[in-house]
């Protein structure tokens, strides 16, 4: 009886060495690997790719930015579904075509919102405050007023 025990353990250890190592799907907060963030958001924000492919025509993302003290973004619109929830800080959100701190909402960690595609808004952080995002590829910000872009333009 001891020895087909034995014998699968030898063969479940034996697979388990031999299986191809796969993409990292589970991480604690000193794993996460912060970089610059894409230059389509204004700079000082650090970008952190959890799952899939932001930038990809489809496919599923979880992404985390972290914003500094007093960082904005200008209202504007995504093609897809964004699903933000708040991991540390304040983030402040307000709806419509011109930014306007008089109007946003704080929302603090814990917190969760979804914004359609054609929810015009903006975000301004209050205190250091890191947010994690998920949805369909691809991550786009269509700013309401074009001059708002960061993007460098060629």
């Amino acid at each position: 009886m001891k020895l087909p025990i034995a014998v699968l353990t030898l063969i479940l250890a034996a697979l388990t060495l031999a299986l191809p190592s796969f993409a990292q799907n589970a991480f604690t907060p000193d794993q996460v690997k912060w970089g610059p963030a894409p230059p389509f958001i204004p700079a000082g924000a650090q970008l952190a790719v959890l799952e899939g492919n932001p930038m990809a025509a489809s496919g599923d993302y979880t992404i985390r930015l972290k914003l500094p003290d007093g960082y904005r973004v200008a209202p504007h619109t995504h093609p897809n579904r964004e699903n933000v929830t708040v991991l540390s800080g304040t983030l402040k959100v307000g709806m419509g075509d011109q930014f306007d701190a008089s109007k946003m909402m704080s929302f603090g960690a814990g917190s969760f919102a979804y914004l359609d595609p054609s929810m015009h808004h903006y975000a301004a952080a209050s205190g250091e405050t890191v947010i994690q995002i998920h949805g369909m590829s691809p991550v786009k910000f269509n700013y309401i007023n074009p001059a708002d872009d960061p993007t460098p333009k060629n």
